[in-house]
């Protein structure tokens, strides 16, 4: 009678380590067990996604306790320290991706956009492990909402910036608090212009390692980016001379950027010193309405506008539904729906009379 202890574990089970699996057996196992960060949009919802991809022959559970168990084990029984510690390495980044966003270490997600009259594109965007408060090194949702949502603006708020013969599309478009990038090279996709990114300097290799990346689908839209390091409230040392020269940009966007008490009032004070002094230019914001306290900066951001020396009123808003991911993804307080708030703000009297 053949022995069937050494057979290697049907594919839908996890090997028991008392058979003692060999190194392919285990490697392949816990390749099948990867978790792929989310990408998510307005149409899907995130808990659809996250169904989609968990592994469903074993709950949870026993996925991070077989994980565990590779990790505390000795693995005695593999040839080699190099097999070992592949494997040990496969199962600690198999457990930290059931461990929320803040545990990874580096992915890459590729964001789609569909078709809107003019082919589907899709960026590729690189988030580094999170380290402290460099929350800029995350992609947060808000920044694929407001992408998705570009092309209408064209036909909408922001129509006369973008007439043909008029205006035509703003030779340059300011993006403050640009993160990853995403929202900044959709823009330049969609919109077919020019797209400064910016943000705090430690976050900008990793944003200028993005636009880099996709350069080839932006160049080939129709659009241009660069990066340049913009503190808000800054010295000279935190800003590029690029901006020395204020109140440059017709248009400016800027996607979930409110974070701590003192930020809307930076916030509004870059805004001031960097968009054009017409009454045509306009700044297109949007805030998510994660709790009463993104709310409460949010309105502290309307007061600060509306303090600039030229004011800048919002002239149209809306809410839309969407998803953002953070946290442990398997907390179903984190699957809740978030509102995604958009303004479009314009000064409130010409100061060129």
């Amino acid at each position: 009678m053949k022995d069937t202890t050494l057979l290697p574990p049907p594919e839908d089970e996890l090997p028991h380590l008392w058979q003692k699996p060999t190194y392919e057996v285990l490697l392949a196992r816990l390749k099948k067990l990867r978790v792929e960060p989310p990408v998510w949009n307005l149409h899907v919802s995130r808990t659809q996604i996250l169904k989609e991809q968990a592994v469903t022959a074993h709950d949870r559970r026993e996925i991070v306790s077989f994980l565990s168990t590779i990790i505390k084990s000795g693995l005695p029984w593999l040839d080699s320290d190099d097999e070992r510690e592949m494997v040990w390495e496969e199962a600690s980044k198999r457990m930290s991706e059931r461990c929320g966003r803040t545990a990874m270490g580096e992915i890459t997600r590729r964001w789609p956009f569909e078709n809107h009259g003019d082919g589907d594109f899709s960026l590729a965007i690189r988030e580094p492990p999170l380290t402290g408060d460099s929350l800029g090194l995350k992609t947060w949702g808000s920044s694929y909402a407001l992408a998705r949502l570009l092309h209408e603006f064209t036909t909408g708020p922001l129509a006369h910036l973008f007439l043909p013969g008029a205006l035509a599309a703003p030779q340059e478009v300011l993006e403050l608090g640009s993160g990853t990038g995403l929202l900044g090279l959709a823009a330049a996709c969609v919109w077919k212009t020019s797209v400064v990114l910016t943000d705090l300097p430690v976050i900008v290799p990793n944003l200028a390692h993005n636009a880099s990346l996709n350069q080839e689908v932006v160049d080939g839209r129709g659009g241009k980016v660069e990066v340049a390091a913009l503190t808000w409230g800054g010295g000279k040392d935190d800003i590029d001379p690029m901006f020395w020269e204020l109140n440059r940009y017709e248009l400016i966007i800027v996607a979930d950027p409110l974070y701590d008490d003192d930020h809307p009032a930076l916030l509004a004070t870059a805004i001031d010193e960097q968009l054009a002094l017409n009454p045509d230019a306009r700044v297109l914001v949007m805030v998510p309405q994660r709790d009463e306290t993104t709310k409460g900066l949010l309105g502290n951001l309307r007061e600060e506008l509306a303090r600039q020396p030229s004011p800048l009123l919002c002239m149209n808003e809306n809410i839309v539904e969407g998803q953002d991911d953070w946290g442990d993804e398997h907390d179903d307080d984190e699957m809740q729906a978030v509102g995604f708030w958009w303004g479009v703000f314009g000064r409130g009297r010409s100061v060129l009379n």
